[in-house]
Parts: structure tokens; C-alpha cells; sequence
């Protein structure tokens, strides 16, 4: 169920509709727009007969029902776009068109450095780079962990660039939360549903990727766990999903980006280089990720593809990550968004 309240609804009215849903055991979570307050309210749906009754309180527009099964994602819940700002970095659902960029692994402090200082000139506002790998193959390099993290660290501070990077267990949240401004959940762990929900407890931003499997319902639903945590600052990411083509890795659902666009408020990366593996289609599908309504990209570049340890088959090197944002730049006002860089905030960090 979804309270609306009237658009000159008094706060101490807001917080006696929150206090009443509390009482009837449900989850409030408050959406303010620009006219009014959105007051959701989460829990056992079969006795959501009691909550009709706060039509009659003060200050109440209307009591709505959502039908869908994602609740505090819907466009139900809440009609304006979610900006999901990053410290000191963008601001991600807005106008600017935000492009992470970055290894897929960190391999050593002279390639993340070197591939840092390529994506900033090149005009990246966020460096992407993992320290843990999720492989398919055991026997793969697996990523170099916590001297990983201090690597990201040290060459934030020497960018100024903000990070996202993954977490893959619950036992490594508190770690990758001290270096990280950004978790990433990788398409793996979408569905992995405690990690959901610790993750929810945190307010870093949280960059969910969609499951090679994984329906755009079935992202929401994931998505949800987060939010129900109290954690609002979600960005969705498109990856590529699995299909009978073998021409590429993954195949890049463009259409899903409009689709999630129309149905939640939360904001969508497309992430290229997964979805195709290889490094020729990375441009195109960047341009058309772009003209389907995407917020940005999460963009695969290495100094040195063919030195890279992982996925350097799909990497862009850093000449080619610069024509791509020429490119970018060019077609970005025709569908109105722009990549001029909205840094906000200080550059000053301090990791705990």
C-alpha cells in the first residue's frame, strides 16, 4: 500500500501516518516529491485491509494499493526519477550521463594507476576495478583482495575519482565498505538474497547488475531487498543476458532499459563490455545504450588488454575508451543528457 498525503500535508501529520503504520506492524518508507509525501508501507500483504483505514486520518489524500510485486520500486510508489548522488563524484539519474570506467581487475598499482589517469583524461567520473573476481574457473585468477582495495584507495586519492567495485560475501562488507564509494553486486549474486539485505542495511550506493538469467521483474524483485533495508540510493545495470546467439558473450538487452525506465524510478546503467565480450562492439553498443534512455555506462579499460588477467578480450585501451567519449559527447544532446563533468563536494579523502 502506498499513503498519499495532501499536497499541504503538515509534518507532524506525515509522522502520524508513519507512527500508525508502525503500530499495524508494517514498514514505512517516505518518499518526498516536489508537491507531496509518498509514504509506503511494506509487510504481510494479507491483512493490508487495516491500512485502508488511514484514509481517514489527517492530512490523507488517498490509500493505494500496488499490485505489482515490487513495491518501493515502482513508478507506483514513486513517480519522480531517483538521483542516487556518489561522494564527491556525480550524481547518477539525473542529466549527466555517467560513465565508470576502469580494469575489470586491479593487477597491479602501475596498470590501475596508468588506466585510472587514461579514463579521467578521457572524462570517466568514476573508476571502476575489482578486487574480488567471481569465476567460473577455479583455477582463474580470483583478484587480489584487500591489497586490491588499498590500491583503489591510493589511486582515488591521487584522481580523485570515486570507486565501485564488488562485494561478494557478507563477511566482506565491513572491509570493502571502508575503500569502496560504490558496491557493485555482480550478475552472479543478484539473487543471493542475504547479501541483499545486509547490503540494504548500509547507505552506500548500490550498483545491482542483472543476472545473466535473471528477468527484468526478477532485477526488481532483487532490487527490493535493498530498498526494504532502508537503502534508497539503488542504480540498476543492464549486462547482457543469455540467449541461443554464440556471436557474442551475453546479448545486450537495449530493450530492457526502457522497459525498467517505465516501470521503476530507479536509475539504469548499461554495462557493454559484459554483455558482448569483445572490445569491436563496445563502441556501438555504448551509443545505443545511450539513445535507449541509459544513465551511463560501466565501461571495461586496460593499459595493456593483452597483459590483462581477466577480460581483456572485451577491454578497451585507453585511445579507443577516448574516441568512444568523443562520441558520446557528440550524441548525448540530441537525446537530452549531457557528460560534462558534476563533481561535487571535496576531493579530500580518509579511509578509516
Amino acid at each position: 500500500m502506498i499513503i498519499v498525503m495532501k499536497t499541504k500535508a503538515k509534518e507532524e501529520q506525515v509522522e502520524g501516518v508513519i507512527k500508525k503504520i508502525q503500530e499495524l506492524g508494517y514498514r514505512p518508507h517516505v518518499s518526498r516529491g516536489v508537491e507531496r509525501v509518498i509514504i509506503g508501507a511494506v509487510g504481510d500483504e494479507r491483512h493490508r485491509t487495516r491500512l485502508q483505514a488511514l484514509d481517514s486520518m489527517p492530512g490523507v489524500d488517498s490509500v493505494i494499493p500496488i499490485l505489482k510485486p515490487y513495491k518501493l520500486a515502482s513508478r507506483d510508489f514513486k513517480a519522480e526519477n531517483t538521483l542516487v548522488p556518489i561522494d564527491d563524484g556525480p550524481v547518477v539519474g539525473g542529466k549527466q550521463f555517467v560513465v565508470m570506467a576502469g580494469p575489470c581487475s586491479v593487477e597491479s598499482m602501475d596498470q590501475l594507476r596508468e588506466t585510472a589517469r587514461a579514463v579521467k583524461e578521457a572524462g570517466a567520473s568514476v573508476l571502476r576495478g575489482g578486487a574480488f573476481k567471481p569465476r567460473t574457473s577455479p583455477y582463474s585468477f580470483q583478484g587480489l583482495e584487500k591489497e586490491g582495495l588499498e590500491m583503489l584507495a591510493e589511486v582515488r586519492k591521487e584522481t580523485g575519482l570515486p570507486v565501485v567495485t564488488e562485494i561478494m560475501t557478507i563477511g566482506d562488507l565491513d572491509l570493502v565498505c571502508q575503500y569502496a564509494d560504490i558496491l557493485q553486486i555482480g550478475a552472479r549474486n543478484v539473487q543471493n538474497y542475504p547479501l541483499l539485505r545486509k547490503v540494504g542495511t548500509t547507505r552506500k550506493p548500490v550498483l545491482l547488475k542483472r543476472g545473466m538469467m535473471v528477468t527484468v521483474e526478477e532485477l526488481l524483485m532483487a532490487a527490493e531487498y535493498i530498498l526494504m533495508g532502508g537503502n534508497q540510493n539503488v542504480i540498476l545495470c543492464e549486462r547482457g543476458i543469455r540467449t541461443f546467439e554464440t556471436a557474442t558473450r551475453n546479448t545486450l538487452d537495449i530493450s530492457a532499459i526502457p522497459v525498467i525506465k517505465e516501470k521503476s524510478h530507479l536509475p539504469v546503467l548499461a554495462d557493454p563490455s559484459h554483455s558482448c565480450g569483445y572490445w569491436q562492439y563496445v563502441h556501438a553498443l555504448s551509443l545505443a545504450a545511450l539513445a535507449a534512455g541509459a544513465d551511463g555506462l560501466l565501461v571495461e579499460v586496460h593499459s595493456r588488454p593483452q597483459e590483462a588477467l581477466c577480460d581483456g578480450g572485451q577491454s578497451l585501451k585507453p585511445e579507443k575508451f577516448h574516441r568512444l567519449m568523443d562520441a558520446l559527447r557528440n550524441l548525448a544532446p540530441a537525446v537530452g543528457r549531457d557528460l560534462s563533468p558534476q563533481v561535487r563536494g571535496s576531493n579530500a579523502r580518509a579511509i578509516a
